[in-house]
């Protein structure tokens, strides 16, 4: 007896039920309905198949048809990612719109790399060499900024190069055959791979090395490390995408891995406008040259949030596996874990907190840890980093709620946006008395290396001069500031200096956006000294605060961020600084 073939038993929004699915394997890529949406199976129970589609299913009913591909969701990897915008699921929006217009037609495809565009490979490798998974076999220049290196397939395993040939090709070409115990493998310059599988390494290390942002609130006061986890929550209006767009332009991470899942399309479109636009201040070239954008807005499908977020991380992931140090940015999670929930109350399963499912905890955890710094696949010391800084949009602003535990208790940095701050114009509004970092420890050797020796002296002083403003603020409120001693009167003029001349940013202006490490600590470490100096005084009796503020070198102190430090590493504008601030001070 013929088994039937497989057909729409239910739509319940972006959840599609079939029958006869009993050939159908878990995460396998199924066509749904006579347009043929993409979508994916997520339950298998008795031949009856959940599938998560990711495209409207508006007008979708049952006893229409189901194919099966045989394939779980992947993503298609190789030259030609950088510079691309794709969807959810890794189509090129610009393909899907040439085809289409600007309103997305159902049930279009495109792959994901150009099968047409000829690369220039470069053979590294030469016939009769041994290779294993991850060695490098050639490679091509992607863009100005990025080398493509072609990799041996994971699963390969001390192969012989039979052929390998240098020259134009595109994606689909055979560039090399390997020959491994007596088969024979074609190797592309593309491959495949499952985006929920995280890519293997041969080892991973501790993160030792910082991220560069350019922002002083986050390199001087709450760093993240090379391969670690970052996380900004906040409130509606904090800044969460401009502090992460900031940080995309910014960072000295190589490649830039940008995920909008979920956000307003407004919000996007800036990227989108905005980038193309932007010079790369680490290399001087456009800044779209080492970026991808994963564009799944909040007017596109439910469904195919969840799967933007791995669609991303797997293209991150592959970028790590070259060498690179790869920075991932999601805005934002809160979004992903809502598709979750959509996705799961459909399904019929039992509700967690706040009806999030009960496997949020895990999820998120999982995703954050395809993080890391490691040694790659391969022979030779070839490592790599993979930044993951994912924005959390908590209702209200309440930290309390899932989505924003669930990742504080897996990432490392917590960048906490404070919706006063931002009221007050302050920016980045991150709240330098909750906000922290864990990976001081592990930076502690680089920052003295590279910035200076006594870095965390300079850095633990002002940050105990912001948290003992915040308590004398409250005794100012009751009793008015003039029952304040020196030292405490000191301490406030000091705090508000730090706040306002080294914290406030200005993400707008070309020369206050972004802050190389060098002079944040030589901004920060004149603040400090003034107050040092000037506390040698706060043992007088019934000395006149006044004259310390009418200092000229207190309105040096405030223009401190318009100095420079030059090429060579000269700092002594801000050690003549210095020396007016003692020398002034000492004439008191």
């Amino acid at each position: 007896m013929a088994e039937k073939a497989p057909v729409i038993v239910k739509v319940s929004g972006p959840l599609v039920v079939a029958e006869n699915m009993h050939q159908a394997q878990m995460y396998e890529v199924v066509r749904v309905g006579e347009e043929g949406l993409i979508g994916e199976v997520i339950r298998l129970e008795d031949g009856l198949a959940s599938i998560q589609v990711y495209e409207e299913t508006a007008g979708i009913g049952p006893g229409e048809p189901v194919q099966t591909t045989g394939q779980t969701l992947s993503v298609e990897l190789g030259p030609g990612l950088l510079e691309t915008i794709y969807d959810g699921i890794q189509r090129p929006l610009r393909i899907l719109e040439e085809k289409t217009g600007h309103f997305l037609a159902r049930g279009v495809t495109a792959t994901g790399l150009d099968q047409e565009r000829k690369w220039d490979f470069v053979a590294v490798a030469g016939t009769g060499d041994t290779v294993s998974e991850g060695d490098i076999l050639g490679t091509v220049q992607e863009t100005s900024l990025i080398e493509h290196r072609v990799l041996v397939p994971v699963g390969v395993k001390k192969a012989k190069v039979e052929s390998i040939k240098s020259g134009k090709f595109n994606v689909t070409e055979n560039v090399a055959v390997l020959n491994a115990d007596g088969k024979k493998k074609d190797v592309a310059m593309r491959q495949f791979w499952p985006i929920r599988n995280a890519r293997p390494v041969q080892s991973k290390r501790l993160p030792e090395e910082l991220l560069k942002t350019g922002g002083r609130s986050i390199d001087m006061f709450f760093p993240l490390a090379k391969g670690g986890a970052g996380c900004i929550p906040g409130p509606f209006g904090a800044g969460k995408t401009v502090t992460q767009q900031t940080l995309a332009k910014y960072c000295d991470a190589e490649v830039i891995v940008y995920i909008g899942c979920g956000e307003r399309g407004n919000e996007m479109t800036e990227v989108l406008n905005e980038f193309p636009h932007l010079t790369d201040p680490n290399t001087g070239e456009p800044l779209m040259r080492r970026t991808v954008m994963i564009a799944n807005t909040s007017n596109m499908p439910v469904a195919a949030r969840e799967a933007s977020v791995y669609t991303g991380i797997t293209i991150a992931e592959y970028y790590r596996d070259m060498g690179y140090h790869v920075a991932l940015m999601a805005d934002s999670t809160s979004r992903w874990a809502e598709a979750m929930r959509e996705i799961s109350g459909r399904l019929e399963e039992m509700p967690g907190e706040e009806g999030y499912p009960a496997y949020l905890g895990s999820k998120t955890a999982e995703f954050y840890e395809r993080a890391g710094s490691v040694n790659c696949l391969g022979s030779g010391d070839r490592k790599g980093t993979l930044t993951v800084i994912g924005a959390v949009s908590p209702p209200g602003g309440d930290l309390s709620e899932p989505v924003s535990q669930n990742t504080l208790r897996v990432t490392k940095t917590f960048w906490g946006l404070d919706s006063k701050l931002a009221y007050q114009r302050h920016f980045p509004a991150i709240n330098w008395l909750k906000s922290y970092s864990l990976y001081l420890p592990n930076l502690e050797k680089f920052m003295k290396e590279n910035v200076a020796q006594d870095y965390w002296d300079v850095r633990g002083q002002a940050m105990s001069l912001l948290q003992e403003e915040s308590k004398l603020e409250e005794i100012v409120k009751l009793v008015g500031p003039d029952a304040l001693s020196i030292r405490e009167k000191l301490v406030l003029f000091t705090a508000k200096s730090i706040r306002e001349d080294f914290l406030y940013q200005d993400s707008f202006s070309e020369t206050d956006a972004y802050t190389v490490p060098q002079k944040q600590y030589q901004m920060l470490k004149t603040i400090v000294t003034f107050f040092n100096e000037a506390v040698k005084l706060s043992d007088r009796d019934e000395f006149d605060f006044a004259k310390i503020e009418a200092l000229p070198c207190v309105q040096k102190v405030a223009k401190v961020k318009e100095l420079n430090v030059t090429e060579e590493g000269s700092v002594s504008a801000f050690e003549d600084v210095r020396k007016e601030i003692q020398k002034e001070v000492g004439a008191l």
